[in-house]
């Protein structure tokens, strides 16, 4: 796809990193932020809507209370609360200058599980854009429990770093483009700062398994990575989206992206397009139940995506309500769908492996023929 074709878009997320926001000491790369704001605001002036999601208060409040990390019961959380009004205080000021009003949203992952609070969420967002505001988004690590609370250790929280926030807001928002900064150039055949053979991939049309294993681990003084970038990548393009992981640290790069050079690396929209229920239960909720199922079933969600039978199922692991969503797995519990299930997990314990006539009979009421209907599971492979 020709650079001049990929950046005609209207609406766009910028992710910031971590390490793009701060300098080698820790601290605000002041004149950075401001060169990203005063990007954001021609790109906001030219008809553009923006909306912004940002790392960096942990790692501010930390450099504030002069820590060296962030390990214990609610430090993290602290630091969270100290450098967030900090963090803020830069973006309110910077496009103040450029008379244009932002907004504060702080979220958890609840909020994008609680299928109301989703939707509310995204009509607040939306007022927010056709008020002509630049909405600023971060994780609430203030208040997010997922790491304290043992009860959901074993959970799968729908994100647990930025990265993965910016690719559900903009699937929440029908974003055209995603924009992934960091301190790195895009995606390269292997770790380049490990292997000096390591090739640069400038374009990627599918997210593969291939792809995924480029992936690497966390960065430094971040908790995302490639790894991150990569699931984030898969979920944009699959309902249609593009996304552009580039270097943050060049000068004026979004000037540059948008004059159309030739930065980062893209990833091209598949003709998949998720419907925006689907994209919901793929990877908008936090999951903590899991159904078992054979290799027959296994095929036909995979293949022909159809519904999940009770005949199918080998085993059901956790706790969880009709109406939640599960994780669908393979024998060797490997995920390879989610859906939102039509019986609770007692129930479904008791239809292990029974054929649809006889739900009744062990049940004493039927209230549908699947487990799992078609219209509510996403593919994840």
């Amino acid at each position: 796809m020709q650079r001049k074709d990929f950046i005609d878009v209207k609406r766009i997320v910028i992710k910031l990193g971590t390490n793009v926001l701060r300098n080698d000491d820790g601290e605000i790369a002041v004149s950075r932020i401001y060169s990203f704001i005063e990007g954001i605001a021609k790109l906001v002036k030219a008809g553009k809507e923006v909306i912004v999601v940002t790392s960096g208060a942990v790692g501010l409040g930390k450099k504030k209370l002069n820590l060296d990390s962030t390990d214990g019961d609610g430090v993290k959380q602290a630091c969270a609360a100290i450098g967030q009004s900090r963090l803020m205080s830069y973006y309110e000021t910077g496009f103040a200058t450029y008379e244009i009003p932002v907004a504060q949203i702080l979220l958890t992952e609840d909020d994008f599980s609680t299928r109301h609070r989703y939707l509310s969420l995204r009509t607040t967002l939306n007022k927010l854009i056709e008020m002509n505001v630049v909405p600023i988004i971060n994780q609430n690590d203030t208040v997010s429990t997922i790491e304290l609370d043992d009860i959901l250790a074993g959970m799968q929280v729908c994100f647990s770093d930025n990265d993965k926030l910016s690719a559900l807001v903009s699937s929440e928002l029908d974003a055209d483009l995603l924009i992934l900064l960091s301190d790195i150039d895009g995606l390269y055949t292997a770790n380049p700062k490990e292997n000096p053979d390591a090739e640069f991939i400038k374009e990627v049309e599918c997210v593969n398994d291939e792809i995924l294993e480029l992936g690497s681990g966390a960065s430094d003084g971040g908790r995302g990575g490639m790894k991150t970038k990569l699931e984030a990548a898969k979920l944009v393009t699959r309902f249609g989206g593009k996304v552009l992981i580039a270097n943050g640290k060049i000068p004026y790069v979004i000037d540059k992206i948008f004059n159309a050079e030739e930065l980062g690396t893209m990833f091209i929209p598949t003709s998949e397009n998720l419907s925006g229920r689907k994209r919901w239960i793929g990877y908008a909720t936090n999951v903590l139940g899991k159904i078992i199922v054979n290799e027959g079933a296994k095929k036909a969600i995979i293949e022909n995506c159809t519904s999940l039978l009770p005949i199918g199922i080998v085993k059901v692991i956790n706790e969880f309500k009709q109406g939640e969503v599960v994780s669908i797995c393979d024998e060797n519990e490997v995920e390879i769908a989610r859906g939102m299930v039509n019986y609770d997990s007692e129930e479904c314990k008791k239809l292990v492996g029974a054929h649809s006539d006889e739900i009744i009979k062990i049940l004493g009421y039927k209230n549908y023929d699947a487990v799992i209907t078609r219209d509510n599971i996403t593919n994840l492979v």
